[in-house]
């Protein structure tokens, strides 16, 4: 038996292996992202300080936010911080407090956003 393919459906099985390669690669991406989630909600907070104000900031009336992503690892303590933004003097004391902060454990690292305003 002889199949002529025609122009419409060649058309859809091109569509249909686009969205199979697409679906290949982003469960490739998935799988190489470590497990690595961006919630809060999923991660319970046990110990969570709020920095201090710094006496320099104090000093010369410096206010602000400060911007970061904190990366906690599975052991429920911060591996990590990314700052996206604030003053140098701020950030120092954001970043020197989140190493006292601590979650519960968990099988994945998380990704969480925070901003501290000053």
């Amino acid at each position: 038996m002889f199949h002529l393919e025609t122009k419409g459906e060649r058309t859809m099985l091109k569509t249909v292996n686009a969205k199979k390669r697409a679906l290949a690669i982003l469960g490739l991406m998935l799988s190489l992202t470590g497990g690595t989630t961006l919630a809060q909600q999923e991660r319970k907070v046990l110990e969570n300080p709020t920095p201090d104000y710094p006496p320099l900031a104090r000093k010369l009336r410096i206010t602000g936010s400060v911007k970061v992503t904190a990366l906690v690892g599975t052991d429920g303590l911060i591996k990590d911080v990314q700052v996206h933004g604030g003053n140098p003097v701020l950030v120092q004391e954001v970043e020197n407090t989140l190493k006292k902060w601590k979650y519960a454990p968990a099988s994945n690292e998380t990704k969480i956003e925070m901003e501290f305003k000053f």
